[in-house]
């Protein structure tokens, strides 16, 4: 599978803000169905990323049983699993919740999977290997197109006059529209996800470039500065260096 994926994976606290959530508040709920337990693990984590609440099965029975108890808005569903295939499960979960969007993984060339799936009544599917952040992607797009009125949407971070829209990619100060570049637009999202809260080196190469990333600690002051110019420059500072401790960002006094 690629690496690429979202940032703050080994977050899991709650700090990330869902931008779906149910009408009464509470996250939306995803079963994720693998017998690869890293596989799994991995997308489970992506989608905690989000705010969502998740629950895995390593395989068709167990999905059965976890999809009755737990009620999902949607499913990942591996279409290879060791005791049934995931079309006999998705006929069975269909069989007692006929609306929940399921999302299939299909081996890259399976040409065959990928048309059984639809077939059956799955409402799209990704091949292996894939990115996190499709996976992601898609999931949002199924459970809006289900127009479920369960769903709302709230993807917009706001700290003092600083926005940032996490759909359209927007980013403004004061109403004045900021440009920036991939990177620096996945680092203000984490400081902007944890306003006020010091956010040491080690904790934002983690999340912002890879949970396993290798580089030097310096490519986070090189972005910090870069992030500083597009932000700050000509206004009052919101970015604020905490010396030996890392950063923060908090509204402009």
């Amino acid at each position: 599978m690629t690496t690429t994926m979202h940032p703050d994976l080994r977050d899991t606290t709650g700090s990330a803000r869902p931008d779906l959530r149910r009408a009464d508040g509470s996250p939306v709920r995803v079963l994720v169905v693998d017998d690869e337990s890293t596989l799994a693990e991995l997308l489970s984590m992506a989608l905690r990323y989000e705010g969502w609440e998740v629950r895995s099965a390593g395989d068709g029975s167990g999905a059965v049983r976890a999809a009755r108890d737990f009620r999902p808005d949607a499913v990942i569903l591996d279409v290879m699993l060791p005791d049934m295939d995931g079309l006999e499960v998705l006929r069975r979960l269909r069989g007692e919740a006929p609306e929940v969007p399921v999302l299939f993984l299909t081996a890259k060339d399976s040409v065959e999977d990928r048309i059984a799936g639809l077939t059956a009544g799955g409402d799209d599917y990704v091949t292996k290997p894939f990115s996190l952040e499709e996976v992601v992607a898609r999931l949002r797009g199924l459970m809006r197109r289900a127009g479920r009125a369960a769903m709302r949407s709230d993807a917009e971070l706001v700290v003092g006059d600083l926005t940032l829209d996490e759909d359209s990619h927007e980013v403004r100060r004061g109403g004045d529209q900021i440009t920036l570049t991939a990177t620096e637009f996945e680092l203000l999202r984490y400081l902007m996800r944890n306003p006020r809260r010091v956010l040491s080196k080690a904790q934002i190469l983690d999340r912002v470039w890879n949970y396993d990333f290798g580089g030097q600690a310096n490519v986070v002051e090189l972005y910090i500065s870069y992030l500083r110019k597009k932000i700050d420059a000509g206004r009052k500072p919101m970015i604020h260096t905490m010396r030996g401790a890392g950063y923060v960002l908090k509204p402009a006094d």
